[in-house]
């Protein structure tokens, strides 16, 4: 199946040339793994009349009374008038008018297919398909005809769905079982009443019934996940199996000082749970690779210094990286406080950390006088040497590439224990695909004292009354924010919409009674660390801002937050906006504006905003709309990349598809039993063609 696509009948060079860019089909193999994304029942006529304001796709026959084409330039179209005993339909096309022209007759008969539409009150069908009448019925076919996504490019040079089908039906008379081996163990086929896979790949491009097309649908899609699934779980398992990790054999007296004295409140129940499994994780022998989600606020930190305790405690060293200055730095600013009292060396290494105190740094993680470092990209630099790392902390993690992180765990001769944190809850089932060799934790309760944050939607009509509530607010001693969407398309557009905003609020809150940073992009590093120190240490009382806040701000005293043009915003970023208030015992307020004219996606994801502060219901909720390949941050690329299944929508056949992988490999981690050799050559084969390996 790797033969070039340029030598299967009908395609030659100029048509390979055009599949290849334009839908990224270079082997038959290729062709035969682009499905059909519906099948249409070209057996059934349907008459003009029939057609209503809610009819879909649609087959009719008639006569072509006659075509014109009308317009110039962008706006130029040929309509085509075809009627049938009932009525007329209107045709109409506005790309490769050259090509249709060309096998148009007036009088003839013509069999047309298409999704119909009304225009000035009338059915009219854009771009069907179109194919002389007394031919169609000539070819009998005794299948539902596929229809393939293609191109505007690849139609506009007449090369369609229907053509890809019959390169495709082509192809599919030449294909062996040989050709498509099977890949799954024959008794998961038997217990889950599967399709062969020969027989899965004909069904699916040419099924006899509507039955047949839905059995193929469903091998194909517990295939790619069944495969992902096997990948990950035998990652993770090798990995287990065969990294070699450091030991931390006890929980010493840093640990249970720091637990019993030292902590600002008892842990959740969440938090032990995740203490017990990095306690379990680095106890074993075998490095830990986990992943650590938690909401907003849900007190990470402190698992991770307890971490970083049970390392001390153990005579190993640690290290946190954090994706900005600000961050590292309230990192070491928190954990400094903490250990304010403990005979614990921490430092705060990052790109402006001056030269003299740089050296003492770099000195002391060498002679391990440092225990702690907390720093930014430049804890990974070349000099950057430690005397006995023992683990390595990742806070908001999908902001760091593999090869940055990989860099981390080379500077020690056993690979260090590694905790990977998310303030972005990821959905179960995109953790299941894209963090599947991962270990993973939850943490889904806040630490006693936060109170959950009242979020409202107002519209722009209601902006004074907006304002006097921040008043009021910033009157009881408070702090807020005003943030303003980043489009990252046109900075220029965006700084002017920020300067507008700021000359906005300052008319509300005049100076010198009310005090004002501003922070964006457009800002030399210097001015922007330090119009935010003002917020965070009080000398202002207002923030505006792009989203460059949206991690690592700490401000315990801002209670309310305006987000301006919230329809503009993401979910999850909305949420870890949100996110930024609520950090003290203060009530706190998250006011969304939006425009009078919101889409109604927009406000689909307003109401989820104001009903809930869950960040896990969001994320599953952001997952449902935005889809999988769209969510930001999935480390493994590659790892969503599947034909037709989803991971939304086919929820139930990923759970079952990883029941079955983890059984498998559990029982049989090198695949060596005679059932599971058909799947080992299969991963063997996909393994020299794709290139996938341990993913970091």
């Amino acid at each position: 199946m790797l033969n070039p696509i340029e030598y299967l009948k009908g395609v030659g060079p100029m048509r390979a040339d055009m599949l290849k860019k334009e839908l990224e089909i270079f082997t038959f193999g290729d062709l035969l793994e682009h499905f059909p994304n519906r099948h249409i029942d070209k057996t059934k006529v349907n008459r003009i009349r029939e057609i209503t304001p809610q009819t879909d796709y649609i087959q009719v026959a008639g006569t072509l009374l006659g075509y014109d084409t009308v317009g110039t330039g962008r706006a130029k179209r040929l309509l085509a008038q075809l009627r049938d005993s009932t009525g007329i339909l209107e045709l109409a096309w506005f790309q490769g008018i050259h090509y249709v022209v060309k096998n148009l007759n007036i009088g003839s008969d013509y069999l047309v297919f298409g999704k119909t539409g009304f225009f000035n009150g009338k059915p009219q069908m854009v771009h069907p398909e179109i194919e002389p009448y007394a031919r169609a019925n000539a070819d009998g076919k005794n299948f539902l005809e596929p229809v393939y996504p293609t191109t505007e490019k690849l139609k506009a040079r007449g090369f369609n769905g229907r053509q890809l089908g019959k390169l495709t039906y082509a192809l599919l008379s030449l294909v062996q079982p040989k050709d498509i081996p099977e890949n799954i163990p024959e008794e998961v086929l038997r217990r889950l009443k599967l399709l062969g896979r020969y027989e899965a790949y004909r069904n699916i491009h040419f099924p006899a019934s509507a039955a047949l097309s839905e059995e193929s649908m469903r091998r194909i899609k517990f295939e790619e996940f069944f495969i992902a699934q096997v990948r990950l779980n035998l990652v993770r398992l090798q990995r287990h199996k065969a990294s070699r990790g450091v030991v931390f054999e006890k929980v010493g007296e840093l640990f249970n000082t720091l637990y019993s004295k030292y902590l600002p409140f008892e842990l959740t129940g969440a938090q032990k749970r995740v203490v017990k499994e990095i306690r379990a994780d680095t106890g074993r022998g075998h490095q830990m690779n986990r992943l650590l989600q938690g909401d907003v606020g849900s007190g990470k930190t402190i698992v991770a210094l307890l971490s970083m305790m049970l390392a001390a405690d153990n005579g190993f060293q640690s290290c946190m990286m954090a994706p900005t200055e600000i961050l590292a730095q309230q990192h070491y600013a928190g954990l400094s406080e903490l250990l304010k009292e403990m005979p614990v060396e921490i430092a705060l290494l990052t790109g402006s950390t001056k030269a003299k105190e740089r050296r003492r740094i770099l000195q002391g993680l060498m002679d391990d006088t440092i225990h702690f470092v907390v720093g930014t990209h430049a804890v990974i630099e070349d000099a950057v040497q430690f005397r006995n790392l023992g683990l390595v902390i990742v806070d908001e993690q999908h902001r760091f590439g593999v090869a940055q992180r990989a860099r981390l765990w080379e500077k020690a001769a056993v690979p260090p224990h590694v905790l990977v944190m998310t303030a972005t809850p990821i959905p179960r089932t995109l953790a299941m695909t894209a963090y599947g060799d991962l270990d993973y934790s939850i943490m889904d309760e806040l630490p006693p004292g936060r109170q959950p944050i009242t979020t409202v939607h107002r519209s722009e009509t209601a902006r004074a009354n907006v304002m006097d509530f921040v008043r009021t607010e910033i009157d009881k001693g408070r702090q807020a924010y005003f943030i303003y969407p980043l489009i990252e398309e046109s900075e220029k557009l965006s700084y002017e919409d920020l300067m507008q905003g700021y000359e906005q609020v300052k008319s509300f809150f005049p100076e010198p009674k009310f005090r004002i940073s501003m922070v964006h992009g457009r800002q030399p590093a210097e001015q922007k660390e330090t119009n935010m120190q003002r917020f965070v240490k009080g000398d202002t009382q207002i923030m505006v801002s792009t989203t460059v806040i949206e991690v690592g701000v700490n401000v315990p005293n801002a209670s309310v937050m305006v987000i301006e043009s919230a329809e503009k915003f993401g979910l999850s970023q909305l949420h870890q906006l949100r996110g930024r208030v609520g950090r003290g015992s203060e009530k706190s307020f998250c006011i969304l504006l939006t425009g009078v004219k919101a889409s109604k996606e927009a406000r689909e994801r307003i109401k989820i905003m104001c009903a809930t502060n869950d960040g896990f219901r969001i994320a599953e909720k952001d997952l449902e709309i935005r889809g999988p390949g769209d969510i930001e941050g999935t480390r493994q690329s590659g790892a969503l990349n599947f034909k037709i299944a989803n991971i939304v929508n086919d929820r139930a056949l990923l759970e079952l598809a990883r029941a079955e992988a983890e059984r498998i490999v559990e029982e049989d981690v090198e695949l060596s039993m005679a059932k599971n050799l058909q799947l080992k050559t299969y991963l063997q084969s996909q393994r020299r063609r794709n290139g996938w390996g341990k993913i970091s």
